[in-house]
């Protein structure tokens, strides 16, 4: 008499979702809602304190400055330490900073500078948590895995991001906007306990070394190297820039005096939302042979949600010209994401990346500093126009570089060398994949930002400056 079979247990996850991959975009989502929630609730939290225009910008350059000062320092760290702790540590630092500021908010007692601060040290964990998520994410998976993992990530954290949009509009409109943070500090908590256990063991240890100077040198070289890297890096320190203006401090305020309030600027956010989601379903079905290409070309609709603010659109026009930015930012991100995992190698991803978040957000906090008083000098509309203008303006001349326009996907190949071309001998290169989880495992930055902020991260933010693993609305990690 034989034994009956026994059929053997059927993975419940795709191959490519191993262990880290999963804790990293279980993370993710958890954040994303607290983050695009917090990000309509702290602009209007300034406002209900009495703030203006100008007082929104302040806050928003309060958190980007210590991202632009402390960002480099942060990828070094990322490289130099098990990148894990280190993003636990920054979640601390983000759950601790949310939850004074809901406390200073539901009692009525928060002021400027308070505000100020506390946005600081989100922007200051943002700096250190960023670069660390980049690295892990990208090593959780291998290069014939990439492209279908960082566009189910980026599905996910986008997905979530439409829940946080619309509950943050809605919690905004019917209780205190202390709440809303409230809820941001507990999901950092949350998220940091997952973290906890991701596996850095596939992760070779550096060998010693000189200090972190020798570390941000080396990194460096390693982006200056290829042109198409700074060059559209240099393209979102302005795109990233005039976009987080206008949809951090001209948005909100578009809303107040056109719609009457929060909720429809939370249900625009949201289009933007859907219109990723949609986006990264579309990037996980097609796969653009050149690259970079395509993803510039999907920057231009950018300049809508601007000039939809500039006329402005009725509510449903704003909405619909929010999706189409959506989606077109996510074929920029995943292109990007799949490009940095092709391009960079893996023990020196964090550092690259933190050049990238720190070209890509340099000008963010003087932009959204003097929004306010431009507003006052030319008038809204006008400002808004300009913003648009620039988007078109910067996305046209990153096209002329030769790298940005030849970019090709190769299958199964190695990093290529610094300032190699990614076309010719080096394409045809054997197959060399990172290494992956023990269970086989997203501007991030660039469209980290946007999406959170950066030229690639994979990620924003935004629409609009969002809080703290912050990536924005602009491909968020966090």
């Amino acid at each position: 008499m034989t034994s009956p079979a026994i059929s053997p247990v059927k993975r419940r996850r795709p191959e490519w979702a191993g262990r880290n991959y999963t804790l990293l975009t279980s993370a993710a989502v958890i954040t994303g809602v607290g983050s695009s929630s917090a990000l309509i609730a702290t602009s209007f939290a300034v406002l209900g304190q009495g703030g203006d225009g100008g007082d929104i910008g302040l806050v928003a350059a309060a958190r980007t400055l210590p991202l632009v000062l402390f960002i480099l320092i942060g990828g070094a760290v990322a490289d130099r330490m098990p990148r894990h702790r280190v993003m636990v540590a920054a979640n601390a630092l983000n759950c601790v900073s949310q939850a004074v500021f809901a406390v200073l908010v539901l009692t009525g007692t928060a002021e400027l500078w308070q505000m100020m601060v506390l946005t600081a040290l989100c922007g200051t964990g943002q700096a250190f948590f960023n670069p660390a998520a980049e690295g892990m994410l990208m090593s959780s998976v291998t290069p014939e895995q990439a492209g279908r993992a960082f566009s189910f990530f980026r599905m996910s954290s986008q997905g979530a991001g439409i829940g946080g949009a619309a509950l943050g509009g809605i919690m905004a409109s019917a209780v205190n906007p202390g709440w809303v943070l409230a809820v941001d500090a507990a999901a950092f908590a949350v998220a940091g306990g997952l973290r906890a256990f991701l596996d850095v063991s596939h992760i070779p240890a550096r060998e010693p070394g000189g200090g972190l100077l020798s570390d941000m040198r080396e990194g460096w070289q390693e982006f200056i190297g290829r042109p198409w890297l700074w060059a559209i890096v240099a393209q979102f320190s302005v795109v990233v820039a005039v976009v987080g203006a206008a949809e951090s401090v001209y948005g909100p305020l578009v809303a107040r005096d056109e719609f009457g309030g929060p909720g429809p600027w939370g249900t625009a956010l949201a289009a933007f939302g859907v219109g990723t989601l949609g986006g990264a379903v579309l990037m996980s079905r097609w796969k653009p042979r050149r690259l970079l290409l395509a993803g510039t070309l999907g920057v231009f609709p950018l300049a809508l949600p601007s000039a939809a603010l500039a006329v402005p659109l009725p509510v449903a026009g704003l909405c619909a010209v929010m999706f189409v930015s959506g989606v077109t930012l996510e074929v920029f991100g995943v292109s990007w994401m799949t490009t940095m995992h092709q391009e960079i190698p893996e023990e020196k991803l964090s550092r690259v990346s933190a050049y990238d978040w720190f070209g890509s957000v340099a000008m963010l906090p003087l932009a959204t500093a003097v929004a306010g008083p431009v507003e006052g000098l030319v008038g809204r509309s006008t400002a808004l126009w300009g913003c648009a203008a620039l988007v078109v303006l910067t996305t046209a001349l990153v096209l002329l570089v030769p790298d940005v326009r030849n970019m090709t996907r190769r299958e199964h190949t190695a990093p290529v060398a610094m300032g190699g071309s990614p076309t010719g001998d080096a394409a045809q290169a054997p197959a060399a994949p990172l290494p992956a989880t023990p269970l086989t495992a997203t501007p991030l930055p660039a469209a980290s930002l946007l999406a959170a902020a950066p030229a690639g991260s994979a990620s924003a933010p935004p629409p609009g400056v969002s809080s703290a693993d912050g990536e924005g609305t602009l491909g968020r990690l966090g």
